[in-house]
């Protein structure tokens, strides 16, 4: 443990940060996936706790991205403002339910682990088989390559919402296949961009959430922040070198053994 001022950094959850941070920034993808059932799996956190943490973690390090992003010109805010109109309802009515079911209660417990392992193994398919899983929607649904309705759009943001409310994961992964989908010519660039951008206000609605259900641990917040933001400033640079293709499938493989493994618990 490490004081800095006012700030307690405990190194083990800064390494994890850091671990974390270098495969968001290798990947693009991740954080959540990963970040949540490290601290329930390794570190022992209560599932709610965990995913409150998560939310808010998620929201500081996609705020960096999203500036990064809206600088470039890489976000479509209408894209965003139609996901967060499913979204932002979704969110709203996940948290009132788990409000009043209690955070601590079994029920809760039951239907993060549960609910965190399937989006896992699920985020983990959508990795290792994006181009096989767009290449075979387009064939089937050829319509979608000319115009998406805009409620389907907003119908991936409600079921975004609650997923990430829920689980804290589902905005990276999920998120970026989903929009593939629905705009197959936009550029790619734009389709994370505006991913990256949604999943401010919605880890930030999330996270405000958990802390009003008192789920958040501020203490490791700090120390996961501490680790994470030099590691994605890092893993962006390293990026440039690694092959994406083995990162993603590397990646994959982690969350398919993660997700079976919440399962199995």
């Amino acid at each position: 443990m490490i004081s800095i001022g006012f700030i307690t950094i405990k190194l083990a959850y800064a390494v994890s940060g850091l671990l974390v941070g270098l495969l968001v920034g290798m990947t693009g993808v991740g954080g959540g996936s990963l970040m949540t059932p490290l601290l329930m799996l390794v570190f022992g956190m209560h599932p709610s706790t965990a995913v409150g943490t998560d939310l808010l973690f998620a929201s500081v390090t996609k705020t960096v991205g999203t500036t990064i992003h809206s600088a470039g010109k890489t976000v479509d805010w209408q894209i965003v403002a139609r996901l967060a109109a499913g979204s932002v309802p979704a969110t709203i009515l996940t948290l009132l339910v788990i409000a009043h079911a209690g955070v601590n209660s079994k029920h809760v417990t039951d239907a993060i682990s549960w609910t965190l392992g399937v989006v896992l193994v699920i985020s983990a398919v959508s990795l290792l088989f994006k181009d096989w899983i767009i290449a075979r929607a387009s064939n089937r649904y050829p319509s979608l390559r000319l115009h998406s309705p805009v409620w389907m759009t907003v119908l991936v943001g409600l079921v975004l919402g609650v997923l990430v409310s829920l689980t804290s994961v589902g905005a990276g992964a999920l998120g970026t296949i989903a929009l593939l989908l629905l705009y197959p010519k936009l550029p790619i660039v734009k389709i994370v961009g505006s991913d990256i951008a949604h999943a401010v206000p919605l880890t930030l609605l999330a996270g405000l959430g958990h802390w009003y259900l008192g789920t958040i641990n501020f203490l490791i917040l700090e120390s996961l922040l501490a680790g994470s933001v030099p590691g994605i400033i890092l893993g962006s640079l390293f990026a440039r070198r690694a092959p994406d293709r083995v990162m993603k499938v590397i990646l994959g493989a982690i969350l398919a053994v993660v997700g079976v493994k919440m399962l199995a618990k």
